[in-house]
């Protein structure tokens, strides 16, 4: 594990690897008599990549909603720790709140703006930082124009890391599906997060656009130092990129621990991979 010298700019952390990040503790969700969650725990390192993994059906989307603000657990708590020391509850915020405070995500099928360019995709993740007012903004006034460059420097930082220089012009509509998933991980990382959530992102990939994919995952890990938590069907990958490992199954925690850990789990042979789930 690479030990930073620096914090990089598209880092919204500087916690020094290892630290706490994350702690789920107890997170049950409900949806009127089917229990999508119960007393999930887990606990995400500062510097780490944390996979989930699962059964279609174990909460595994459900989960990251609850960390990311998108549904209200019926029980239990999400805390981020920050880098001044405090802790902050996620459980009751919505997801804006959420994201202000270092916590971006993607999405399992694509929520790009296909009409716009991949840069004009990727500014839109630069959303939470923008300060300026509507009026100063449309007259692109002295504060307003120094806001924007400094946002350009920064979305100018991800497509150099994710090499889409060769596409920033083009409407996203037209790109291949490898392309539009990278711009969507981009359009995430533009946030500067402190933790970022991958929901599936080699969904629906090839053996090459997976390689390749999992190659741009860590080089946000390595190079930007983010950390990371995802959900992957894929274990030869999760296996390759993942520092920690946690397994759902039907809701619940049936595994946790590193990826040989896991691997050599019973309980986790049993549900998942010995059923030939994971392909």
């Amino acid at each position: 594990m690479r030990t930073r010298a620096y914090r990089h700019p598209l880092n919204g952390s500087s916690m020094p690897p290892g630290r706490p990040l994350l702690r789920v503790s107890d997170l049950t969700l409900r949806f009127g008599g089917v229990t999508a969650l119960a007393e999930v725990g887990m606990s995400v390192d500062s510097g780490r990549i944390h996979a989930i993994i699962g059964p279609n059906g174990a909460g595994k989307s459900s989960l990251l909603n609850c960390i990311s603000g998108l549904y209200r657990p019926t029980g239990g708590e999400v805390v981020l720790h920050t880098d001044s020391g405090q802790e902050r509850r996620l459980t009751s915020l919505p997801p804006n709140r959420v994201a202000r405070l270092g916590v971006a995500r993607s999405f399992q099928n694509i929520e790009l703006f296909e009409h716009l360019t991949v840069l004009e995709n990727m500014m839109l993740g630069r959303h939470i930082h923008m300060r300026q007012n509507v009026l100063s903004a449309m007259l692109w006034l002295g504060p307003a124009r120094r806001q924007e460059i400094t946002h350009r420097e920064v979305v100018e930082e991800v497509i150099d890391l994710l090499k889409l220089q060769a596409y920033r012009q083009k409407p996203v509509g037209t790109l291949a599906y490898g392309i539009q998933k990278r711009v969507e991980l981009g359009r995430a990382l533009a946030m500067q997060p402190a933790l970022l959530l991958l929901d599936e992102p080699m969904a629906g990939m090839n053996a090459e656009e997976k390689e390749d994919m999992a190659r741009y995952i860590l080089d946000v890990h390595e190079l930007a130092g983010v950390s990371i938590v995802l959900i992957e069907h894929d274990m030869n990958v999760v296996m390759d990129i993942s520092d920690r490992v946690t397994v759902l199954d039907f809701g619940r925690v049936i595994g946790d621990g590193t990826p040989a850990e896991v691997m050599e789990n019973p309980r986790v042979v049993e549900a998942y991979l010995g059923a030939g789930a994971a392909s």
